[in-house]
């Protein structure tokens, strides 16, 4: 039945890919079609109101400094509410401000699209700071990422001298995909009963007479976007293994889905803007065998249990069912897992630090080598980054200037996929090994030995991967982890966005090379195993020794 659960959940996907992809593709090429019946007179609307008349195009310069421009925006705006929002209306509770280094985490977390949860949304923001700023930036923080990443589709498939607009772009995004979409899901979500109301927190009689509070609020419809744009921050503090959040199994798929969907369709909307859906096919192929891998990982690792509980007696035939919902089980547990890392959402419906260390090695791997459908667009741009370097590497061993997608690879080009590939591992392994180093960093570890390891691990890069799900036996709303993780959090969004952005610049100003019978093909089954195999080969080389030193050890500890 587990294995049935899954593998319905799969076909679903597979069902949505070719027609979201499709949808994605018309919303942003830019030719004329049905969809500027419905929602054009909306964007004119937008587009006079914030001044963009023409929408010319924009090279790679200009389109980075305009999504960096507006994000900084949107943070010195979010800032100034959350550390006011004592002061402002749609406080039924009373909440106080946040402390200045958790503020600083907060909006550079939501802004970029991390989603790391420091504090417990129920018991530390106003109804107005989850809808202004939360929601908010969970909206804008995913148009951002889609926009670049068709940007960065544009220039390594067209022959333009543009990447797009970017304010055309962030817009569309908007009006034509997280808007409507977020709209019918938190339809669908308050059917299913998760709570949509700006009430204060009920006061209610327990059976024993107590009195007991609890939270409530606009849940539903920040439950729809926090899936839909990959984000992941939760209403409440435990996320999606709230019953409000996440009632039953019925909106643990919904959830999954809707996390996984766009991600899983962008590589099909690279196919259509490449004029060559094979191209697609083998970039999807290439992400859901790794995805499968995982999944079979995790799902088999907490079936298995922890072979500590049988050796005491304990009956461990259902598997490892600590930290886990009884209304979801293993299966239900384990898919949730690798997809919110798989997606980089980072919502969670059981909690990571009890899973077994082999299950655990699955987010964590998944988030190292972050190329497993990814985040809304930055997967697929670390994806179509890899089969760069891998179509480079092939050019050396036969001794010919390699190419893709009719364009040559060439220095300028490497080194900055190189930057963006080193500066992943850099900004994971650096901030780890100094939070060992010091007592502000060891002193928040709750667990002692290789799980300790793991829980610090997981915390930088989860940051790094734009995540945001933890191991949350790590005590880290401190001004250490709360700026360490910020500055972590900022890199891991924007070196590899602009790096990459600079390639697709880079590239859509070459000369397309006709194709010979000499060309290496990209859009076969070869390609896609070097594809896999130079993803592994770059993961390995980068992460091995710290996952030995962590996860692996307690795993052969327990044995």
């Amino acid at each position: 039945m587990d294995i049935v659960q899954m593998l319905v959940v799969l076909a679903v996907l597979v069902l949505l890919v070719k027609p979201l992809g499709t949808y994605v593709y018309h919303v942003f090429s830019n030719e004329q079609n049905r969809l500027d019946r419905v929602f054009g007179g909306t964007e004119r609307l937008i587009f006079t109101l914030i001044g963009v008349h023409k929408r010319e195009g924009m090279g790679w310069k200009k389109y980075a400094l305009s999504f960096m421009a507006t994000n900084l925006i949107l943070v010195a705006f979010s800032y100034v509410i959350l550390r006011l929002q004592h002061a402002l209306p749609f406080n039924p509770n009373g909440m106080g401000s946040l402390e200045p280094t958790l503020t600083f985490n907060t909006v550079i977390s939501f802004i970029t699209n991390t989603n790391l949860q420091h504090y417990s949304g129920e018991s530390a923001l106003s109804y107005f700071s989850q809808m202004a700023v939360i929601m908010m930036m969970m909206f804008t923080s995913a148009a951002t990422g889609f926009s670049v990443a068709i940007a960065f589709v544009r220039g390594i498939t067209s022959k333009g001298k543009t990447l797009g607009n970017f304010f055309e772009d962030f817009v569309k995004a908007h009006t034509r995909i997280f808007l409507p979409l977020s709209f019918i899901i938190t339809l669908v979500l308050v059917a299913l009963q998760v709570p949509q109301t700006l009430d204060p927190t009920l006061t209610v009689k327990t059976l024993e007479g107590a009195m007991q509070q609890i939270a409530i609020g606009p849940v539903a419809s920040l439950e729809s976007i926090k899936h839909l744009g990959t984000n992941g921050g939760g209403f409440f503090g435990v996320n999606s293994a709230h019953p409000f959040e996440n009632p039953n199994p019925l909106t643990n798929v919904i959830q999954i889905l809707s996390m996984w969907a766009l991600p899983a369709a962008l590589p099909y909307t690279f196919g259509l803007f490449a004029k060559n859906k094979k191209q697609g096919w083998v970039v999807f192929s290439a992400m859901m065998c790794l995805f499968l891998v995982f999944l079979s990982v995790a799902y088999t690792s907490e079936k298995t249990g922890n072979p500590a509980m049988s050796a005491l007696g304990i009956d461990a035939s259902q598997g490892s069912m600590e930290g886990k919902e009884v209304r979801f089980g293993i299966a239900q547990s384990a898919l949730f897992t690798a997809v919110t890392t798989a997606a980089t959402t980072g919502t969670v419906n059981n909690m990571h630090d009890t899973l077994t260390p082999l299950g655990g090695l699955v987010p964590l791997g998944e988030m190292m080598l972050n190329v497993v459908f990814g985040g809304k667009g930055v997967g697929l741009i670390n994806m179509l980054m890899y089969a760069i370097l891998a179509v480079f590497i092939c050019g050396l061993m036969v001794g010919r200037t390699p190419e893709f997608l009719g364009r040559k690879i060439e220095p300028r080009e490497m080194k900055l996929i190189a930057v963006a590939i080193l500066a992943h591992p850099f900004i994971i392994l650096v901030p780890t090994a100094i939070a060992f180093m010091t007592e502000l960093g060891h002193g928040a570890i709750t667990n002692p030995g290789f799980h300790g390891i793991s829980q610090v691990l997981y915390e930088f890069t989860s940051s790094a991967a734009n995540n945001g799900s933890g191991f949350e036996g790590l005590g880290d709303n401190t001004p250490f982890w709360n700026i360490s993780t910020g500055l972590v959090m900022l890199f891991g969004r924007y070196i590899s966005m602009i790096a990459m952005l600079a390639v697709a610049g880079s590239l859509m100003r070459k000369q397309t090379v006709p194709e010979t019978i000499g060309t290496f093909r990209t859009d076969n089954k070869l390609f896609a195993a070097l594809l896999i195999g130079t993803v592994l080969l770059i993961g390995a080389l980068t992460f091995l020794p710290v996952i030995v030193l962590g996860p692996i050890a307690e795993f052969l500890t327990l044995r």
